[in-house]
């Protein structure tokens, strides 16, 4: 099973010019990382860069020509955003539940942030077709042997 620990973004994190932690929290989040992978339950993990250097894809018949339209950031609420994520694999969703309980807090002690983690559709999930099967192809193809 593998989920995503998301880190919910916050005004301090979109204000940031350049990622900025202090030593105390990356030497934190260096060692819970660490221990993931030692765990063998590490697959990735990153930050974001704020929401003004992104954009969102826009679909619908409003959307314009194509029924596309790219909107720039940045996004108004930032409690609604992802300023990084954490993506493990796991046996069950409890062992889930206890590595999310030993995440660092991602703003620093004592300050107010928010994590989620939600579950990846894995591709047996789906009923059996072609299409699936070409996306377990790509998926072993881009896979290291």
């Amino acid at each position: 099973m593998r989920f995503m620990i998301i880190v919910k973004s916050c005004a301090e994190f979109e204000a940031e010019v350049q990622p900025e932690a202090p030593p105390e929290l990356l030497a934190e989040m260096a060692a819970f990382h660490e221990e993931l992978a030692r765990a063998g339950a590490l697959l990735d993990g990153s930050g974001l860069h704020p929401s003004r250097t992104g954009w969102r894809v826009h679909y619908g018949p409003d959307a314009g020509p194509g029924g596309r339209r790219i909107v720039d950031g940045p996004f108004a609420e930032a409690k609604e955003l992802i300023a990084g994520y954490t993506l493990i694999q796991v046996r069950s969703r409890e062992e889930a539940l206890e590595w999310s309980r030993r995440f660092p807090n991602p703003a620093g002690a004592g300050k107010q942030a928010v994590i989620e983690l939600r579950q990846l559709i894995e591709l047996d999930e789906f009923p059996p077709s072609a299409e699936i099967e070409r996306m377990r192809q790509l998926d072993a193809e881009r896979k290291p042997t």
